[in-house]
């Protein structure tokens, strides 16, 4: 089990490197959602398995140009980050993202991220 400064490093590093998969794998919990302005249907996405196939679409179709993330801020059971990310969908172009994650810990896993997009 993971304390919440242990997930927020860990999470960190792992964005930093671009290991997405990786990230949900080692720290999201089973039951985990997502909450995200771009998602079509602006409902939660729901449970780990449902992440992790979201991200290799995201990943199968996107090439990743650079990807800056700030060091967590921690407090109590939540932490945030602030992602910037430069790339191009297929299909779409090329974009950039300046997003604030908020994340939820309870358990020693994260059970909840939201992305406020700027």
């Amino acid at each position: 089990m993971y304390t919440v400064h242990e997930i927020a490093n860990g999470l960190t590093e792992l964005l930093s490197e671009r290991k997405f998969v990786e990230a949900y794998q080692q720290f999201f919990a089973e039951d985990a959602e997502s909450i995200d302005p771009l998602n079509a249907e602006q409902s939660p996405l729901k449970g780990l398995e449902n992440l992790v196939a979201r991200e290799k679409d995201f990943l199968s179709r996107t090439d990743i140009h650079k990807i800056t993330v700030s060091q967590p801020l921690v407090a109590s059971r939540y932490f945030t980050l602030s992602l910037h990310m430069d790339f191009t969908i297929a299909g779409q172009g090329k974009m950039q993202v300046e997003e604030l994650c908020v994340y939820r810990v309870k358990d020693g896993k994260i059970v909840s991220q939201q992305f406020f997009i700027g």
